[in-house]
């Protein structure tokens, strides 16, 4: 399957290293549900940027155009946010959006107003939208709200990529390159008297005995 690893493995240079194998994602599902949330923000903004005329011939409020633009300008904003690594802020920021949304549908649903049944579907999805924000925002506020006092604990972390047990004696392993096992061809000789420098010679033999 194709993804942003194999997509990077093929973007690297011969001699750089690959990705072998990529650990557990760190997201949680309030994670995963405020970056669906934010990609939705923007599908809504963009919709409300460029076809407000037609929802507000469906919705019965023709003449509200640029009131419907500002609030597409504003879902973008929140969508862009829901997407950062202020998610928390993000979604709770579309609670507050949906309150201004209902209370704007609320208005446009009276007797007098041919769409009315209109408003009533879209009053109907704002408030099941409005849950999915609330419950959300709270699952982000819990996550990434330690209690006070608390710390985190990574005893249980190496910062070796196999654990600490199979990265023993790869250093062991490690071949060494020809041109490390003795001094460059152009070190050894001096332009001026053609004889190797003293200090070249202790290096060369240094590396000799290593070996």
């Amino acid at each position: 399957m194709f993804s942003l690893t194999s997509a990077s493995d093929m973007a690297r240079s011969p001699g750089d290293p690959k990705i072998i194998q990529t650990g557990p994602s760190s997201r949680g599902a309030s994670d995963r549900a405020a970056i669906g949330l934010g990609w939705f923000s923007l599908a809504l903004g963009m919709t409300e940027l460029l076809a407000a005329s037609r929802l507000t011939r469906a919705l019965g409020v023709e003449g509200h155009e640029t009131l419907v633009r500002a609030m597409g300008v504003r879902e973008i904003a929140h969508g862009i946010t829901s997407l950062s690594p202020d998610k928390k802020v993000g979604v709770w920021s579309r609670v507050a959006g949906d309150a201004l949304d209902i209370a704007g549908l609320l208005l446009a649903y009276r007797d007098d107003n041919p769409k009315k049944a209109n408003v009533g579907i879209a009053l109907a999805s704002v408030v099941a939208v409005t849950l999915a924000d609330i419950a959300t925002a709270q699952a982000l506020t819990v996550r990434h709200s330690p209690s006070k006092g608390e710390k985190r604990d990574y005893s249980d972390r190496s910062g070796w990529p196999r654990g600490l047990e199979n990265s023993r004696g790869a250093a062991a392993d490690f071949e060494r390159p020809g041109d490390m096992r003795a001094a460059p061809a152009a070190a050894n000789a001096s332009q001026v008297t053609g004889r190797t420098s003293p200090a070249t010679e202790e290096f060369s033999r240094s590396l000799e005995t290593a070996e």
